[in-house]
Formats: structure tokens, sequence, C-alpha cells
């Protein structure tokens, strides 16, 4: 039988920078710099406030169809702000809704991105600081009332049609 040779390290060959490896960390300098790189070579076109509130209301209507309605609702309740030339802001009420979009944020940033053809845009949520009103009708009167504050010409229709609004 042949004898076979093996060698047996002794001592460590080669150094390392640091106290531990991380694969995790290696990984994500990886992924930044091809980001980076990937960044300046991407179409950065300017954009106006009605091309964002366009993309931003089609793409409301499709996480609508998707069952996302408390995105729906903070994306429909609130024009969008910029805050800077390429930051857009979302304005939500509570902690809830932000919660939710931040989950759901990283799909919208896409796809505004895509659509605005700037892929520097960045959208941040910020909640809003005055209370919320809520309107609670008694009656279907009161209802009414308001509804015609809104529009003056529920009055005009309930007297050319003779309509009882009280029940």
């Amino acid at each position: 039988m042949e004898a076979v040779e093996s060698k047996i390290l002794t001592s460590p060959q080669g150094s390392i920078q640091t106290k531990h490896l991380s694969i995790k960390e290696s990984l994500e300098r990886i992924k930044e710099s091809q980001q980076q790189g990937n960044l300046e070579d991407l179409p950065r076109e300017g954009f106006s406030i009605e091309h964002v509130k366009m993309f931003w209301k089609q793409y409301a209507y499709q996480v609508k169809e998707n069952g996302l309605e408390t995105f729906y609702n903070a994306l429909i309740k609130r024009d969008p702000i910029l805050i800077s030339e390429e930051v857009l802001g979302i304005v939500v009420d509570n902690q809830v809704q932000m919660d939710y979009i931040q989950a759901e944020l990283i799909g919208f940033i896409e796809f505004m991105r895509k659509s605005l053809q700037n892929f520097q845009v960045d959208i941040q949520i910020s909640m809003s600081t005055e209370p919320e009103k809520e309107t609670k009708f008694l009656t279907g009167k009161d209802k009414f009332n308001a509804l015609a504050r809104k529009n003056p010409n529920l009055h005009t229709l309930k007297n050319l049609f003779n309509l009882d609004i009280e029940y």
C-alpha cells in the first residue's frame, strides 16, 4: 500500500483584517458597490408634480385591485409632497398606516422610479400632526345638510323631485 502524504497546517496561512468574518457584511458590500455602479448608468430625468400625481394615483388603483385597501386609502387621501428635487413625501394619519406602508414601500418606490424615468427618486413617510376630523351623522337630515354644503345643487334636486329626506 502506498503511503499518502498529508500536510498538516500548524499555523494560520494569511491574515484577516477584522476579528471576525461576516458573510452578510461581505454580501452587503458587494451589493452596494454594484448598486452604486448601476445607479450612475440608470436614467435620471426631471419630472413635474403633475406626473408624480398621475403615477401616484395609478399605483394606488393597482394596490386597491390587489386588496391593499389601507395602502390605497393612504395614497388617495392626500396628494404627494415634493420634499426636494428627487424626494417625494407621503403623509399618513397614524402609526398603523405608517407600518403598513413601510412594508410595501420598496415596490412603490420601484414603480415610481420606472414610471418617472428617474432612478434616484425616493419616498419618505411622515405622520400628520393635525388631528383627524370625524364627521358623525345622527340622522338622514344631518347627512343631507352636510352633502348639500359641498354641493348646493342637492337642494334644487330635492325641491324639483319633491323628495323627503326625513326618515
